[in-house]
Protein backbone atom coordinates (compact mmCIF):
# COMPACT_ATOMS: atom_id res chain seq x y z
CA UNK A 1 0.00 0.00 0.00
CA UNK A 2 1.38 3.60 -1.07
CA UNK A 3 -0.33 7.05 0.24
CA UNK A 4 -0.13 9.81 -1.65
CA UNK A 5 -0.27 13.10 0.97
CA UNK A 6 -1.10 16.61 -1.03
CA UNK A 7 -1.22 19.67 0.95
CA UNK A 8 -2.97 22.76 -0.27
CA UNK A 9 -3.63 26.13 0.58
CA UNK A 10 -6.94 27.97 0.16
CA UNK A 11 -7.40 31.27 -2.07
CA UNK A 12 -6.66 34.18 0.24
CA UNK A 13 -10.07 35.33 -1.23
CA UNK A 14 -12.05 32.37 -0.22
CA UNK A 15 -13.22 31.68 3.37
CA UNK A 16 -12.71 27.92 5.28
CA UNK A 17 -15.91 27.27 4.80
CA UNK A 18 -15.86 28.11 1.14
CA UNK A 19 -13.15 26.61 0.46
CA UNK A 20 -14.28 23.52 2.04
CA UNK A 21 -17.60 23.73 0.15
CA UNK A 22 -15.91 24.29 -3.21
CA UNK A 23 -13.60 21.75 -2.87
CA UNK A 24 -16.68 19.17 -1.99
CA UNK A 25 -19.50 19.90 -4.41
CA UNK A 26 -17.40 21.00 -7.18
CA UNK A 27 -13.64 19.86 -7.55
CA UNK A 28 -14.09 16.77 -6.28
CA UNK A 29 -15.98 16.01 -8.58
CA UNK A 30 -14.29 17.73 -11.54
CA UNK A 31 -13.71 14.43 -13.28
CA UNK A 32 -17.20 13.55 -13.83
CA UNK A 33 -18.14 17.36 -15.06
CA UNK A 34 -15.02 17.53 -17.86
CA UNK A 35 -16.11 13.61 -18.99
CA UNK A 36 -12.50 11.97 -18.04
CA UNK A 37 -13.74 8.50 -16.80
CA UNK A 38 -11.79 6.93 -14.14
CA UNK A 39 -10.24 10.12 -12.75
CA UNK A 40 -8.00 8.31 -10.04
CA UNK A 41 -7.95 4.91 -11.64
CA UNK A 42 -7.07 1.95 -8.90
CA UNK A 43 -6.98 4.14 -6.27
CA UNK A 44 -8.27 2.48 -2.79
CA UNK A 45 -9.67 6.03 -0.52
CA UNK A 46 -9.52 10.07 -1.63
CA UNK A 47 -9.97 12.25 1.77
CA UNK A 48 -9.68 15.46 2.41
CA UNK A 49 -8.97 17.04 5.45
CA UNK A 50 -9.16 20.23 6.61
CA UNK A 51 -6.73 22.02 9.18
CA UNK A 52 -8.08 23.63 12.19
CA UNK A 53 -4.87 24.80 13.87
CA UNK A 54 -5.46 24.13 17.78
CA UNK A 55 -3.49 25.41 20.46
CA UNK A 56 0.13 23.59 21.50
CA UNK A 57 -0.28 22.03 24.50
CA UNK A 58 2.95 22.67 25.81
CA UNK A 59 2.84 25.93 24.89
CA UNK A 60 -0.46 27.60 24.23
CA UNK A 61 0.24 29.11 20.68
CA UNK A 62 -1.80 28.77 18.27
CA UNK A 63 -0.10 28.37 15.17
CA UNK A 64 -1.19 28.11 11.48
CA UNK A 65 0.59 24.86 9.14
CA UNK A 66 0.41 27.32 6.00
CA UNK A 67 -2.01 24.82 4.72
CA UNK A 68 -5.80 24.40 4.30
CA UNK A 69 -6.00 21.17 3.56
CA UNK A 70 -4.20 17.71 3.65
CA UNK A 71 -5.27 15.42 0.71
CA UNK A 72 -4.49 12.20 1.01
CA UNK A 73 -5.46 8.91 -1.57
CA UNK A 74 -4.58 5.26 -0.66
CA UNK A 75 -3.37 3.10 -4.07
CA UNK A 76 -2.00 -0.44 -3.92
CA UNK A 77 1.18 -0.22 -5.57
CA UNK A 78 3.85 2.69 -6.67
CA UNK A 79 2.60 1.51 -10.36
CA UNK A 80 -1.12 2.49 -9.85
CA UNK A 81 -0.07 5.66 -8.33
CA UNK A 82 2.22 6.58 -11.55
CA UNK A 83 -0.34 5.53 -13.57
CA UNK A 84 -3.20 7.62 -12.26
CA UNK A 85 -0.60 10.98 -12.25
CA UNK A 86 -0.35 10.59 -15.80
CA UNK A 87 -3.51 9.97 -16.42
CA UNK A 88 -4.01 13.66 -13.99
CA UNK A 89 -1.84 15.18 -16.61
CA UNK A 90 -3.82 13.95 -19.54
CA UNK A 91 -3.38 17.16 -21.97
CA UNK A 92 -6.99 16.23 -23.17
CA UNK A 93 -8.28 17.67 -19.24
CA UNK A 94 -5.20 19.26 -18.06
CA UNK A 95 -6.52 23.22 -19.11
CA UNK A 96 -9.71 22.29 -17.26
CA UNK A 97 -8.29 20.72 -14.14
CA UNK A 98 -6.10 23.66 -13.85
CA UNK A 99 -8.41 26.06 -14.32
CA UNK A 100 -10.73 24.17 -11.71
CA UNK A 101 -7.94 24.67 -9.33
CA UNK A 102 -7.04 28.09 -9.48
CA UNK A 103 -10.55 28.41 -8.24
CA UNK A 104 -10.54 26.71 -5.38
CA UNK A 105 -6.40 26.67 -5.03
CA UNK A 106 -3.96 29.34 -3.56
CA UNK A 107 -1.38 27.64 -6.36
CA UNK A 108 -1.20 25.02 -8.92
CA UNK A 109 1.88 23.82 -6.93
CA UNK A 110 1.10 22.29 -4.38
CA UNK A 111 3.65 19.24 -2.52
CA UNK A 112 2.93 16.21 -3.30
CA UNK A 113 4.28 13.79 -1.35
CA UNK A 114 4.08 9.50 -0.67
CA UNK A 115 4.53 8.43 2.80
CA UNK A 116 5.21 5.87 4.80
CA UNK A 117 3.29 4.84 7.81
CA UNK A 118 4.17 3.11 11.30
CA UNK A 119 1.32 2.26 13.94
CA UNK A 120 2.03 2.57 17.40
CA UNK A 121 -0.16 0.35 20.03
CA UNK A 122 -2.34 2.29 21.94
CA UNK A 123 -5.08 2.37 24.73
CA UNK A 124 -6.17 0.31 27.32
CA UNK A 125 -4.48 -2.52 26.42
CA UNK A 126 -2.13 -1.31 24.45
CA UNK A 127 -2.96 -2.76 20.72
CA UNK A 128 -2.59 -1.24 17.49
CA UNK A 129 -6.53 -1.01 16.66
CA UNK A 130 -7.95 -1.45 13.01
CA UNK A 131 -9.09 1.69 12.00
CA UNK A 132 -12.29 2.00 11.08
CA UNK A 133 -13.86 5.53 10.02
CA UNK A 134 -17.02 6.42 12.19
CA UNK A 135 -20.58 6.21 10.71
Amino acid sequence: MIKQVVFLKRRPDMTPQEFADYYETQHSKLSERIGARAPLPNAQRYVRRYIKPEKNPLTGEVIHPGYDCIMEIWWNSREDFEAAMKGLGNPQFLAARLEDERKVFATNSNPVCTVEEFDSPVGPNNVIPRWVPAP
